[in-house]
């Protein structure tokens, strides 16, 4: 464990409740949820689960653009 700098009242819940809130974080999260939605989609319509590497090629390939583009617009704020 590393030493608790007096910035840092309560260690490493304050550092994860950081982490948490950041906007980066959340767009990492809104773009994995979008992501997990698209391998359901898609793995439904072919019957078997497609897995995340494809599901994650496709989406970004096909849909990723548009939707930055949507979030950005409706200023982050899920529509």
């Amino acid at each position: 464990m590393y030493p608790r700098m007096a910035s840092e009242p309560h260690g490493e819940k304050n550092g994860a409740e950081l982490l948490m809130n950041s906007s980066l974080y959340r767009e990492f999260t809104a773009e994995r949820q979008e992501i997990m939605r698209h391998k359901w989609i898609e793995s439904e319509k072919v019957g078997y689960d497609i897995g995340f590497e494809k599901a994650l090629t496709d989406w970004i390939l096909h849909h990723r653009s548009d939707w930055r583009l949507h979030r950005k617009k409706n200023n982050g704020k899920e529509a």
